[in-house]
């Protein structure tokens, strides 16, 4: 395939020496002559392991060539790829105006070409971002998107020092977009690679790469922090991080990476906490560690927000305890809502089939005594009290008895769910996901 590649950075520098190396014909574009001049030199613009070989000999066999010439570069390519940088702001946010101008630039040229064209965002951008590009493309040229040309996603996922080796097998390889012809176009380029490969809407890929990064500097301040507490108390960090990640059912896991509501029970909040005073008491930062209980509680208080603007005073709540299938109370997050929308005036009724005041016992007791002394008032026997008697009904735990409830729900009602009790979101004003 004939390829062009807007923007001969590091992402765009490997990407054209890894395509041209596997055989397709790669026109890279920078307004830099510098950057130019080198490439077709046979020299790398980049300093990164096996990239000057291969630019080498990509230059040598006529597989790779760069130019400022935007119009030479999309007339004689099927596909193009947006490699820009997207910088920061002074506000933090991301400047996006290189990848406007290259898409206003691209339509230019495409008003007086023939035949389809794929653009594809390379550059890390929020969901939104391809729209625009779409737009501006469309403006420019005078022609319709998904049928004259489209915009696709493809997020790179290259760690610097490794480009080479992430390109050839990446974890994943993701794609976004609406037209399957520019996507079959697109995930042609991965052809002999072996790796899983997602088609996506295209606003979920755009966002994919800020959950990864972010992720990456969460694992890397995380990991830091523990180190710093794990050193003051004499404690090897490197072989607690070892065992940690030894653990691949809950810890190097899916477990726990689903956005939901806040989390309680006996143990992570006490010992959250329990780390947070060693920290201080050690006089060492913990910045990461201080924020986890502050987020939990404003997702609490996210919750407690969205009730009470529905304006609605009566309440049904479907589970109790912190989570599905027990009968511990202690720190459920839910406990802390309801006490709240009592607080406040409304009237709220729970089921909880795990959930019995005659059963509960000793610290579990205690403090639902101490946070709801009442609940035996409040608690139902079937979830179709709480759908008789609710104007709106929180989903605080996932059962089957979720189908029943969503099946005979009355049309007034509304249904906050706090658990995702459904496998894609509910498209009506009656549903509310908390994180989707």
């Amino acid at each position: 395939m004939n390829i062009s590649i807007f923007g001969l950075g590091y992402v765009g520098a490997v990407s054209a020496a890894c395509l041209a190396d596997a055989g397709h014909t790669v026109v890279g574009v920078d307004l830099n002559p510098v950057k130019v001049e080198a490439i077709n030199a046979g020299t790398t613009p980049v300093s990164e392991k096996h990239v000057p070989e291969m630019m080498e000999a990509a230059v040598a066999n006529g597989r790779l060539r760069a130019t400022v010439d935007i119009a030479d570069a999309i007339l004689n390519t099927d596909l193009t790829l947006i490699c820009v940088g997207t910088p920061s702001r002074p506000n933090g946010d991301i400047d996006i105006s290189n990848i406007l101008k290259v898409a206003t630039d691209i339509g230019t040229v495409l008003a007086d070409k023939e035949g389809f064209h794929t653009v594809t965002v390379r550059s890390t951008v929020f969901p939104g971002t391809s729209e625009l590009v779409a737009e501006a493309i469309t403006e420019a040229s005078g022609k319709v998107a998904d049928v004259d040309f489209a915009v696709t996603v493809n997020p790179e996922f290259l760690r610097e020092g490794q480009g080479v080796e992430d390109f050839r097998n990446p974890p994943i390889i993701l794609l976004g977009g609406t037209s399957e012809r520019a996507l079959d176009s697109l995930a042609s380029l991965y052809d002999g690679i072996d790796a899983p490969m997602y088609r996506e809407e295209t606003r979920l890929a755009e966002m994919v790469k800020y959950a990864n990064n972010s992720f990456h500097a969460t694992k890397i301040t995380f990991a830091n922090e523990i180190g710093n507490i794990a050193k003051a108390m004499g404690v090897d960090s490197h072989k607690v991080m070892e065992l940690l990640c030894a653990d691949t059912k809950l810890n190097i896991s899916p477990a726990y990476l689903k956005p939901g509501f806040a989390f309680g029970g006996s143990c992570l909040p006490k010992d959250v906490r329990a780390l947070q005073f060693r920290s201080k008491s050690l006089d060492i930062s913990s910045p990461l560690l201080d924020a986890l209980l502050e987020s939990n509680a404003a997702q609490i208080r996210r919750v407690i927000e969205q009730l009470i603007t529905l304006g609605k005073r009566n309440i049904g709540f479907v589970g109790l305890a912190f989570k599905a299938g027990t009968d511990d109370l202690r720190e459920s997050p839910i406990v802390e809502v309801i006490e709240r929308m009592i607080g406040k005036g409304f009237t709220c009724r729970i089921y909880d089939p795990e959930v019995s005041t005659g059963k509960l016992i000793g610290a579990n007791r205690e403090y639902i005594e101490r946070e709801i002394p009442h609940l035996d008032d409040l608690l139902v026997s079937s979830i179709d009290d709480i759908v008789e008697q609710a104007d709106v009904i929180v989903v605080a735990s996932k059962s089957p008895e979720c189908a029943h409830l969503l099946e005979h729900r009355r049309p007034e009602q509304l249904v906050i769910d706090l658990a995702r009790i459904v496998d894609e979101p509910i498209q009506e004003d009656w549903y509310h996901g908390i994180c989707w």
